[in-house]
């Protein structure tokens, strides 16, 4: 029997409790790509808009262009990975978003 606080909202145990993201920033003052990892996306683009990231701060202002979500750590910093080290990986999506920028950093 539910107790009298009981909302009647469960939170299912098949989601995880902590996503993890990899993102690609842009800017109009440069022709990179920022390609991030975090596991909280709005604490960090706030992070990005103060200018308290070394990596994009003479970027600002950015853009959030894209992001994925990840339900491992693991599996999102190994994308990470892959987008900055392995060029056919960003340039794929490069071109499946349409994104003309030519290189990337971050």
């Amino acid at each position: 029997m539910p107790d009298e606080n009981d909302t009647g909202e469960r939170m299912n145990p098949a989601l995880p409790k902590y996503w993890h993201y990899v993102y690609l920033l842009s800017s109009n003052k440069t022709p990179w790509i920022y390609i991030g990892c975090t596991n909280d996306l709005e604490r960090r683009l706030k992070e990005h808009d103060e200018g308290k990231v070394y990596s994009t701060k003479r970027m600002l202002p950015v853009e959030l262009i894209y992001y994925e979500t990840y339900k491992s750590k693991d599996c999102a910093y190994n994308r990470e990975k892959s987008l900055k080290f392995y060029g056919s990986s960003l340039s794929k999506l490069k071109l499946r978003l349409g994104i003309d920028k030519k290189g990337r950093a971050g």
